[in-house]
């Protein structure tokens, strides 16, 4: 069982692969990740255009910053997702439904913007984590 209670309580509207609630217990070490773009640690891009192999790469590097915080995907309880484009949401879903468990998955935001820092990056994602206490 989780240490965070993640919920979707019947008062809100259902959801595709998120949770509406996270509760983080007391004394959990937080860890937050800068926002990770489709690049890797060469400095190589993912395919520009590509919505699919951006986005795995942004998680691939999202799983990477964690690892370094200390924490895993299982310790999730928030993303916040940057995108240029909402049409390639489907894509988005199903790559983000390979990292995260879909028992138990975080709350989430998806925000559209006009760019962001560079033009042929399609996606950005940011994650905080609650470890549990040891």
């Amino acid at each position: 069982m989780s240490h965070i209670d993640f919920s979707t309580p019947p008062t809100l509207p259902a959801t595709n692969g998120y949770s509406h609630v996270a509760s983080v217990p007391p004394g959990s070490r937080l860890v937050w990740t800068s926002g990770q773009v489709p690049i890797s640690a060469d400095g190589t891009p993912a395919a520009a255009g590509d919505w699919e192999a951006q986005t795995r790469l942004v998680m691939q590097n999202v799983g990477a910053a964690l690892q370094a915080g200390g924490a895993t995907w299982d310790d999730v309880f928030k993303l916040t997702i940057f995108v240029v484009d909402t049409s390639a949401l489907p894509v988005i879903r199903a790559v983000r439904d390979e990292f995260v468990n879909l028992e138990r998955p975080p709350t989430s935001s998806l925000v559209q913007v006009a760019g962001l820092f560079r033009p042929d990056v399609l996606v950005e994602i940011e994650a905080v984590a609650a470890v549990p206490p040891a």
